[in-house]
Order: structure tokens, then sequence, then C-alpha cells
């Protein structure tokens, strides 16, 4: 049987940073849900043993150990999979050495295919439906991933603030969300394609003896309780002013860190300058966030649009390199695209 999905990237506008156990966070998260960046994998699933995998029809062997870690972890949730050998065609929408990280687009997009799997052959599922089924399954292949399984707006990490958040899986977001912020736009400028110097799984772990680690996560909680008030209210002043907080906090975590890392460059900084350069002189409500690499998402409301991608073309693409950027907005969230072949 073949099974195919496509599942979207997320950018986090209160930043997931340290876990604990497998993939539990210690703070929790909120984020947009991408529309055009997005990750479409097919899976034909066989009776054997194996895993073959391929990204945009070149055969990628040095990604099965990754996968192979990836279904250990489930293999107690889907103990069927142990018979069934996995041939994985994947392939972005996005350029691989874009520095955009497929991670969330690519491991969401792969759990919605062994649950959907899971579904035809009769397994019962231990979750209360699919979708959280898929975002369990995708925690533990990426963190992040578990927002993806969520179109708009979603929310992972349990919160006091935010009903029914939980650590084990994310959730769409629960409270009432202001019209501004349903079709918000994120362009992409991409700063630098390398593989960044560490890797996710080292970052978050040096939050463990981090020596601000308790304020952080006591930070990101009351950023929770911000943002729901924001988004449900439309303050845009409010939304920039905190989601460039979390991106900078971010990347100071990193900077005061032991071993510790710098992540941004000059044309990082660059960029962050005229955006707010040009924000103070036009007076529209553009911001940016960063990931942990030197990228810059640059938010601002869909009614801002055309003057900003004047301001994109303009000004900001001369510090992108190769002059790239990915222009991108809220999506709804992943999608099925085949009907299934026996």
């Amino acid at each position: 049987m073949k099974i195919s999905w496509e599942s979207p990237s997320n950018i986090a506008l209160i930043k997931y940073w340290g876990k604990r156990d497998i993939q539990i966070p210690l703070n929790p998260s909120i984020s947009f849900t991408l529309s055009k960046c997005k990750t479409t994998t097919e899976v034909h699933f066989t009776k054997g043993t194996g895993i073959d995998i391929s990204l945009d029809g070149k055969d990628k062997p040095e990604f099965i150990p990754k996968i192979e870690n990836y279904l250990q972890r489930i293999k107690e949730r889907h103990p069927w999979l142990v018979s069934y050998r996995l041939q994985i065609k994947t392939s972005n929408s996005f350029p691989h050495s874009s520095g955009i990280a497929s991670s969330a687009s690519g491991m969401s997009a792969l759990s919605l295919c062994i649950v959907e799997f899971a579904n035809k052959i009769g397994f019962k599922l231990g979750a209360l439906d699919f979708y959280q089924e898929a975002s369990i399954l995708s925690r533990l292949g990426s963190g992040s991933a578990s927002r993806s399984i969520y179109g708009g707006i979603a929310v992972w990490g349990e919160s006091s603030y935010l009903k029914n958040s939980r650590n084990e899986y994310a959730i769409k977001y629960p409270e009432i969300i202001h019209p501004i912020f349903k079709n918000y736009c994120d362009v992409i400028l991409i700063v630098d394609t390398k593989e960044k110097q560490v890797s996710s799984t080292l970052g978050h772990s040096l939050m463990d003896s981090h020596p601000f680690n308790e304020q952080r996560f006591s930070q990101a909680h009351k950023h929770v309780k911000d943002i729901k008030r924001i988004l449900q209210t439309g303050n845009v002043d409010d939304f920039i002013q905190l989601t460039e907080l979390e991106a900078l906090t971010l990347h100071g975590l990193m900077m005061s860190s032991s071993p510790n890392f710098i992540l941004i460059k000059p044309n990082t900084l660059k960029i962050i300058e005229k955006i707010r350069e040009f924000r103070n002189n036009s007076k529209l409500p553009i911001s940016f966030t960063l990931d942990a690499g030197a990228n810059v998402h640059l938010l601002f409301p869909n009614s801002a649009k055309n003057k900003t991608m004047e301001f994109v073309k303009n000004t900001l693409i001369q510090f992108c390199r190769g002059e790239n950027f990915i222009s991108d907005h809220v999506g709804l969230g992943p999608k099925r695209l085949t009907n299934f072949e026996e």
C-alpha cells in the first residue's frame, strides 16, 4: 500500500528550548503553521523489513539511521511496524540548502503516513483521534514537528493558561484568534545555507545546566499568558515586542551556554536593523523572528503585504545569500494527497 501526505513547516513565536526524557519540552511553545514551505512524503509499505529513503529522487542512505531511531521510539505504540518494509520517497517545496529546517515538515509527513496505514490495517490507535496520534509520533521524531500537524496556530507543551495543552502532543490553539493573525505573512530571508554549527539535540541539552534556565522557563510561561491576550485582541504592537524578545532570548541563551554558540551572522543583524528602521519610518507593523540559525523570518499582517514586499525587494534582498527569500503565510495544515493503492 502506498500512502502520501504533505505537511508544512512552522515558525515558533514562543520558542521551545530545552527538553527532558524523550522529546518532552521544558516550556510551552506556540507557532504559526506555514503554507508553502512543506514536505511531501510517500511511503510504500510491504511485508518484510528494512528502510529505503530518497529525497527529490536521489537515494539518501545517510538518512536511514535517523529513521531507524524514530521507528525504535514509536514501536511500543505501533508494534506492527516490525513486520513491514518502508520505502520512503520525500521532497521539499523549498531548496534543501535554503537553511529552512525540514525536520518539522518531514517528520510530521512521515508520521501522518504511518498513522494512516495503521488505520487501514485496523490497528487501534492509542490516542483520542488520528491527528493527536500523528502529533505524538511526530514529537518522537522532532519536537517541533508535533506542531506541524495542525493548521493556523499550534501549541505544544503544558500551560495553565491554555486548556488541554500537553507535553506529549501539540494541539490546535484553543482560544480566540483575532482575524489579523489568521492570514499573517512570513517572508523567510535566507542569510546562510550552511548546516548549523550546533544540532538541536545538543542545543536543547545545554539548557540542563544553563545559568538562566529557570528564568527562561518562567519567562516562556508568562509569554504564553501575554500572547493569549495579544492573539485575542489583535494588538500587533505587543505582538511585535513579544515575538522579537523571544527570538533574541533564544540566541541570547545559546550565546550564554557552555559551550556557547553564535548562530547569527553579520547580515542577520543588518536585516534586523533595516526592519526596525523601516518600521519606525513607515509605521508599518512589520517585525522579525529567528529560529536556531541565521535566517530571518519577516512577519507582517496581510494588509501590509504590498509595501512590505517592496521593502524586501528594494532593501533586504541585498543581505540574502544569492538574493534568495521565500514568501509564505499562515496555512491550513497537512493534506492527504493520494487515494489508497493496494
